[in-house]
């Protein structure tokens, strides 16, 4: 048997109970909007846009703070605009470096997930006891400011360590967004109990297609809306849940946010078929509909158990 990470078992998505999400829709779309802050002149600056150059590297650093400055207003501006809320992955360094952004965020409505302190520390770098305390920091400061703690959470770098779910159900989350291994949320064991893997995507996401494989503006809109459609089709035969991950100082670049305004669109147009939410809500309906299963059970359970 090769080596296994125990969280969870096999389960082909053809052998799953059946469920909805509110209001009998069968396809659930958020959008996760990344918001994030690094260190000037020292520590690593996660994708490189500028590889190679000594520290401080301030065309690096500058393309990161022009999503705060710039890109996240202007997307704001987009999703508020089409009563789109966001999931927002916030480092919460932010908190100090920002804090008129994330507010503007938080007053929209969207939610905020923990996202570590800065992308420029990765939690599987880091000694259990240092992740922890990191876990922690961010847990209290997003709930010091927001009035209540975060219930979700997605690793900087979407790079858990061996003891990350352990640690997220030890203090409190509900459900993890590290996990790009299915349509459907997954419960998950950890050693702190169940928690739930909510759908993220690992290609409709704006770092692989655009920063590492070069995609373009249109190319990127075009995977959304296509990504869209055809997994509002699929649902006919399961309920499933569909994710878009872009950046601020990515898509909040103008040229890109004039593509993406297209995916806002076309979704404002399926309201009546797609349930437009965030996560958490996400991770809240399916919870309801599909408790954890008992200790020692598979994440899913099969269609004749029964809904």
């Amino acid at each position: 048997m090769l080596p296994s990470h125990d969280r969870f078992e096999y389960s082909p998505i053809t052998g799953r109970p059946d469920f909805t999400w509110p209001g009998s829709r069968r396809l659930a779309v958020y959008i996760a909007l990344c918001m994030e802050h690094f260190p000037y002149g020292e520590g690593g600056l996660g994708i490189p846009y500028s590889p190679g150059a000594p520290h401080p590297n301030t065309y690096n650093w500058g393309w990161r703070e022009y999503g705060n400055r710039v890109g996240g207003w202007r997307l704001l501006d987009l999703l508020s605009s089409h009563d789109v809320p966001a999931t927002l992955l916030l480092n919460s360094e932010c908190y100090d470096h920002c804090p008129d952004l994330v507010a503007a965020y938080s007053a929209a409505g969207a939610e905020i997930v923990g996202h570590g302190r800065t992308n420029a520390e990765m939690p599987n770098s880091l000694e259990p006891a240092a992740e922890r305390e990191m876990i922690r920091e961010v847990t209290e400061a997003i709930q010091r400011v927001e009035g209540s703690p975060p219930l979700g959470w997605m690793s900087p770098g979407a790079n858990p360590s061996p003891v990350t779910e352990d640690l997220l159900a030890e203090l409190g989350y509900r459900y993890t967004l590290d996990w790009p291994m299915d349509d459907q949320p997954v419960w998950m064991r950890t050693g702190g109990g169940p928690l739930l893997s909510v759908p993220y995507p690992h290609e409709v996401n704006d770092v692989p297609m655009i920063v590492h494989h070069h995609g373009t503006a249109p190319a990127f809109a075009d995977m959304a809306l296509e990504q869209l459609d055809e997994m509002l089709a699929q649902s006919e035969h399961q309920t499933l849940a569909l994710g878009i991950t872009i950046h601020t100082f990515i898509v909040g670049q103008p040229y890109r946010l004039r593509q993406f305004r297209r995916v806002v669109e076309r979704l404002g147009e399926l309201r009546d078929r797609v349930w437009v939410t965030t996560a958490g809500e996400i991770a809240k309906h399916y919870a309801e509909v599909e408790p954890a299963p008992s200790a020692g059970s598979s994440g899913h359970r099969s269609a004749h158990a029964g809904a």
